[in-house]
């Protein structure tokens, strides 16, 4: 009993003579052992300046002043970490032995800066020992396990809390020469059991606006291993939030569902450091739906049951991008139903347009500088189908197309186009690469004019199936330009139809222009554009008993009219009619409509105007040569017999002057 006492009591002394060599030990002492060990243990110099305190009750920890870790040995750059006051507790138990169970950990003003070199090298990866840069064992650390595999050293470490404040974090890729900068950030972080679950809640600032992520990572001991894990992580932001739940490694891997509620997409892509494209309406200015996703170390995206709703649309379908090249490379088959674009139209021509475009009066095309640069974001292929597009004016059915997207150059290959009873098919390509050109070739078989005119014009008097055809380039950084660009050709062709309202061959031939029904045989016409005016001259209608022809210039650019269209009587009648040419003239949308009179009459009274005008001559010749004493000869006339008379007399003078 006595042999036990002693024992106690030694035990006891050597405890107090610990605990005093400690307490009596500076602040700065205490630093410059903690910094050695951690260099020691990290292979990178640490460094503790400032007041530096050692805690033993309620709480066992250290508190110092600043902190810094230094940055890998091939950079210049700043330390890798550095902070003003660095906070923390741990267990008592970590003085004998065993896990080190941090109770808490604070840090004040941090400043995180990685780096990765030309050459791929990272300034993060530490020589931490026993534990290789991977986060798995290095050669000759881990033990032969009974089951013949080979395991990591574990990290004897758990973290009931971690408290980061007004973070700053840097990255700078000196091979891209990219460079990311995030201030006023800030980390609450929990790891109570080394093999359980650990959660996390954070703010970022990528670009201002404060992005919250939270989630967990279960099995934290596995995953630091090498192994997958299950996880949660929820990224909310100004705009709405998106969720991923599944399983992930450190390699990086990952598999698992991501679900999206973004009410703004362009709000939520601009705070997360994405460039906020201005997404037509329609396409997807809110986003809801879900989609499988699994992303492998090579660096390769895959979308699977893919369902989103786009402002109302949904669609549906798979994607594959690869991210490891200059630019992601995208693959994708999109399967949509009904879409319903007419928020488009809408748009371009509602007081949202309008307050965000300079529009001149008389011209009516917006001259705000179209911004194509989303056009160089990525590489790739997308199959697209729709079993309809509404865009308002126009209705179109049945859609397949291959959009392909290279360098800033983005293809429709319309494959199949179903509107208003036609066929349609060609191409339509939007350039980037060096300015900003749109250009097409389209061909149409079958159109129904009475549906297709009425929603595009609001004519509703003609029916009929036309064929047309259409190719076209503009170049311009906007509308206003691309219309005074177009250049192209195109033409039309109608079989049988019917123009309801009046009868052309009655205004024709009694002057009678209203009522009736206009049955026409054929139309057709072609044209060609250059510098934006499309010029036509060859139109042509033919009725049972009369024709019809046009010709004129349309300025696409101004949105103005000069067309002359021409109604006459076909050779042979026994009825003498009466062809009263139309000039349509002025803006597209309100042109002036009034009889050429001046065509009117060269076209109707050719031969009374030529027998008048000779009738004039005739007398004009007689009074010149009463008159001037000009003798006219035959085939003369009076403006070369005048001239001829005027030198005569102008020689006269001239040899006087030698008399």
């Amino acid at each position: 009993m006595r042999w036990i006492v002693r024992a106690f009591g030694l035990l006891l002394l050597a405890v107090v003579l610990v605990a005093g060599v400690f307490l009596l030990l500076p602040g700065d002492k205490i630093a410059k052992v903690a910094a050695s060990q951690l260099s020691s243990w990290t292979g990178r110099e640490v460094t503790m300046s400032g007041e530096t305190t050692l805690s033993f009750y309620p709480i066992l920890g250290v508190s110092t002043g600043a902190v810094t870790v230094a940055n890998a040995e091939w950079s210049d750059g700043p330390p890798m970490f550095r902070a003003e006051s660095l906070k923390i507790g741990v267990e008592p138990q970590v003085l004998w032995g065993g896990d080190i169970r941090i109770t808490g950990l604070e840090a004040v003003g941090p400043v995180i800066n990685l780096e990765k070199a030309a050459d791929g090298r990272v300034n993060w990866e530490l020589n931490v020992e026993g534990v290789a840069p991977s986060g798995q064992a290095g050669e000759g650390t881990a033990p032969e396990q009974p089951d013949g595999m080979a395991r990591s050293d574990r990290l004897a470490l758990t973290l009931d809390r971690a408290l980061v404040q007004d973070a700053t974090f840097l990255y700078t890729d000196h091979g891209t020469g990219e460079r990311t900068e995030m201030r006023g950030m800030a980390f609450d972080f929990r790891w109570p059991e080394y093999e359980g679950r650990a959660t996390f809640a954070m703010t970022l600032r990528p670009a201002g606006e404060a992005v919250r992520i939270e989630g967990y990572l279960d099995r934290v001991g596995e995953f630091i291993d090498g192994a997958v894990s299950d996880v949660k992580a929820t990224v909310s932001t100004k705009g709405g939030e998106a969720t991923f739940l599944g399983r992930a490694s450190a390699a990086p891997e990952l598999q698992g569902r991501v679900t999206a509620a973004v009410s703004d997409t362009r709000a939520f892509m601009a705070s997360l450091g994405l460039p906020a494209a201005d997404i037509p309406a329609g396409l997807g200015r809110s986003v809801n739906g879900e989609t499988l996703v699994t992303y492998s170390a090579d660096q390769r995206l895959s979308l699977r049951e893919v369902a989103l709703q786009l402002d109302g649309n949904r669609i549906g379908g798979a994607a594959d991008v690869e991210l490891g090249g200059e630019r992601p490379v995208v693959s994708a088959q999109i399967n949509a139903g009904a879409l319903d674009l007419t928020g488009m139209e809408s748009e371009s021509g509602g007081e949202a347009s309008a307050g965000r475009a300079s529009v001149a009066a008389d011209r009516g095309w917006s001259t705000e500088p179209i911004d194509a640069s989303a056009l160089g974001l990525a590489n790739g292929e997308i199959a697209l189908t729709a079993e309809s597009v509404d865009l308002g004016d126009l209705k179109v059915g049945t859609v397949r197309s291959m959009i392909t997207l290279d360098r800033s150059r983005l293809v429709f290959d319309l494959r199949e186009v179903r509107a208003y009873n036609a066929l349609i098919t060609g191409n339509f390509v939007v350039n980037n690469r060096s300015g900003l050109s749109v250009g097409g070739d389209l061909k149409a078989a079958g159109i129904d004019m009475e549906r297709f005119l009425t929603d595009a014009a609001g004519i509703t008097r003609f029916s009929g199936e036309a064929d047309a055809s259409l190719s076209f380039l503009g170049v311009g950084a906007s509308q206003q330009a691309i219309m005074e660009s177009l250049s192209g050709k195109g033409a039309f062709q109608t079989g049988r139809g019917v123009i309801s309202g009046f009868d052309l061959d009655k205004l024709m031939r009694s002057g009678v222009a209203t009522g009736g029904t206009t049955i026409f045989d054929t139309m057709g016409a072609t044209f060609t554009m250059e510098d934006g005016f499309a010029r036509n001259d060859d139109l042509l209608l033919k009725l049972p008993l009369a024709k019809a022809e046009g010709e004129g210039v349309v300025s696409l650019g101004k949105r103005r009219i000069d067309y002359l269209f021409t109604p006459v009587l076909l050779e042979g009648e026994t009825t003498k009619g009466l062809a009263i040419p139309v000039r349509i003239r002025g803006a597209w949308d309100d042109p002036e409509i009034v009889p050429d009179m001046e065509a009117a009459i060269d076209r109707n009274f050719r031969d009374e105007k030529k027998e008048l005008e000779d009738k004039a001559e005739e007398e004009v010749r007689r009074a010149v040569e009463k008159e001037l004493g000009v003798e006219l000869q035959e085939d003369e006339s009076v403006e070369d017999a005048l001239k001829k008379k005027l030198e005569e007399e102008a020689t006269k003078g001239l040899l006087k002057l030698f008399e």
